[in-house]
């Protein structure tokens, strides 16, 4: 069975990748946070009802994800990240 992928433009079988993906590393340096931190902040600091589940490999990557309950962006930083 062939997928219909094939038939479309090379642009339209991968479109591009949104630039939002590299956008929290302001907050990231000032901080020294990593994005997927800051990431987690800003899902944890939308509302108490948001329970970000994210996936990992490690343990280190697991301590990394726990860092993010400490840290707590600015206004500014939530706008920005949220206007993305």
């Amino acid at each position: 069975m062939r997928e219909l992928r094939q038939f479309l433009p090379p642009q339209a079988r991968h479109p591009p990748r949104p630039a939002v993906v590299g956008q929290p590393r302001g907050a990231r340096v000032e901080r020294g946070a990593s994005v997927s931190q800051v990431a987690l902040a800003w899902l944890l600091g939308r509302s108490p009802a948001v329970l970000p589940i994210p996936g990992t490999t490690s343990i280190a990557h697991v301590r990394e994800n726990l860092a993010a309950q400490d840290l707590v962006l600015s206004h500014g930083e939530i706008a920005a990240i949220t206007g993305l």
